[in-house]
């Protein structure tokens, strides 16, 4: 199937494909249609999901990381001074073995306050240990944010798909969309393997 779609409406529709079993959402600018978007697929019977609304970005990292460590498929999308808020989460995504997946449309860091766009953002978090996919085009950003779950979740770590601020976010684009059935063949449902909350077998989960 082929639809012009933004940058931000393909990332939702790659976390949609993948079967996406809960995402945490806080709304920022220019992400916020990933959400929005994610909101309107589960209520029109497109996915089934969880989808959980928190007071902060660092509380939407929080509850993906739960999410992963109960045997679920987590996703989760911010930009700027909310991956900055994310920091501390992040770093504990990583040590604890949780593919949760984040979708970071970049946005510079204030001050000056902006909401242009600006890869300090995405930068700024490397050394936090988390995979990140730089997308060039809407089409790569659907393709990633799929391949991004089958890569997360082979490597027992988190990665970061990321695409510019209203380049991609806003700009529309015509996109192949893979159907259903060709996405699960890709990529299976989660298999948490050990690393789950199991309350009769409990464990310390680290790197």
């Amino acid at each position: 199937m082929r639809k012009v779609l933004t940058g931000n409406v393909a990332v939702a529709y790659g976390a949609m494909l993948s079967d996406v079993q809960v995402v945490a959402a806080y709304p920022i600018t220019p992400q916020t249609t990933i959400i929005e978007e994610l909101a309107t697929m589960q209520a029109e019977g497109l996915v089934d999901m969880d989808y959980i609304r928190v007071e902060s970005e660092h509380s939407a990292m929080a509850a993906c990381i739960g999410a992963s460590m109960g045997g679920a498929r987590a996703f989760t999308a911010t930009c700027g001074q909310g991956l900055f808020l994310m920091h501390e989460m992040l770093h504990y995504a990583t040590g604890a073995r949780t593919p949760v997946v984040l979708a970071n449309v970049n946005r510079a860091a204030a001050a000056p306050w902006t909401i242009w766009s600006d890869q300090t953002d995405s930068v700024s978090q490397r050394e936090t240990g988390w995979i990140q996919l730089y997308c060039e085009g809407n089409q790569e950003v659907l393709d990633t944010t799929i391949m991004a779950f089958k890569i997360a979740e082979t490597l027992r770590l988190p990665a970061m798909i990321v695409l510019d601020a209203f380049f991609l976010s806003h700009t529309s684009e015509p996109i192949d969309i893979p159907d259903r059935e060709t996405v699960r063949d890709f990529l299976p449902p989660f298999d948490p393997g050990d690393l789950w909350l199991d309350p009769n077998n409990p464990r310390t989960f680290g790197g």
